[in-house]
């Protein structure tokens, strides 16, 4: 359409770069945040490249595949395993999951939420909610949880010894959250990955001329997180262009300006985050098949 086609070709490239900027930081400061997650002096390899990766695999991958491979490249270099290092990215996921509910309840007395993405908030709670209990139960009675595996694969012996093994690895993963010095880091290390990614949809929106203010940023980060916390296709195609468009449209934006600036900020966010991960890969001397097929046939004796 030819208002789509002219507010492209006023894109402010200068700000452009700046958002472009901001995608691998905020990943960089996801995997300094990671490293707090794990247990104390346990000292994980591979962080920053993980991320890296991982990210760059949801972006070519279906189904989030690149939560996996984050997992293998670090278990790969890790002695403690692969399942302590997927405890670590459940407690993540969880964690995130919390921010963009909070975030969006923050900003409700000030612009006026959708229906569907206050439901989708209210149900991604009731999520949060039901593995949040999970993990304190696993955490705080782990005996407990032991003794439940033996009941239920009493009559499997070689299912059971996996389960016990899984669970062992597992809820070692566990013990970062439980530590007391890495709450105030986590804390803030959460606030910063957050706060990356609005300033890099701000700078998104002053690269097609719309001087909106930060909350528009906070909102476009919320209604895309919400929008891709489901899997879906790779890099989030459609749903992440129609959450952001969305979102810029509740501060008054003509249509042809926001679908502008969802395109732009994709673009921003996928292209470094694709061609960054993409080195890392190289330097791991990794390919995606390898990470995925393997990373989901771990056995339980690798941890």
């Amino acid at each position: 359409m030819p208002e789509l086609g002219r507010a492209l070709r006023q894109t402010r490239w200068e700000w452009v770069l700046a958002s472009v900027l901001l995608a691998p930081a905020g990943l960089w400061a996801r995997a300094v945040r990671w490293r707090y997650l794990f247990p104390p002096r346990s000292n994980p390899p591979a962080l920053v490249p993980a991320v890296m990766i991982g990210y760059m695999a949801n972006n070519v991958l279906p189904l989030r595949a690149g939560e996996v491979v984050r997992v293998y490249v670090v278990a790969r270099r890790w002695g403690q395993g692969f399942w302590t290092t997927l405890a670590t990215l459940v407690v993540e996921r969880v964690l995130d999951s919390l921010a963009i509910v909070l975030i969006l309840a923050l900003m409700i007395p000030f612009i006026t939420v959708p229906g569907i993405f206050q439901w989708a908030a209210l149900v991604l709670f009731a999520i949060d909610l039901a593995g949040i209990a999970i993990l304190v139960a696993l955490a705080t009675a782990p005996r407990r949880a032991r003794r439940l595996v033996e009941r239920l694969t009493r009559r499997w012996p070689r299912l059971q010894e996996r389960s016990l093994g899984i669970l062992g690895t597992f809820v070692l993963g566990l013990d970062g959250i439980r530590t007391p010095a890495h709450i105030a880091p986590l804390v803030l290390w959460t606030v910063i990955v957050w706060t990356i990614p609005a300033l890099a949809g701000w700078t998104a929106l002053k690269a097609l001329d719309l001087h909106l203010p930060f909350l528009a940023g906070w909102t476009v980060l919320a209604f895309v997180g919400l929008g891709v916390s489901i899997p879906s296709a790779p890099g989030y195609v459609g749903v992440f262009h129609a959450a952001a468009a969305l979102a810029v449209g509740i501060f008054g934006v003509a249509q042809p300006a926001a679908v502008g600036f969802a395109l732009i900020f994709h673009a921003a966010q996928y292209i470094p985050v694709t061609l960054v991960g993409w080195l890392y890969l190289l330097r791991e001397h990794l390919s995606l098949g390898e990470a995925t097929q393997t990373g989901l046939s771990q056995p339980a004796d690798r941890g």
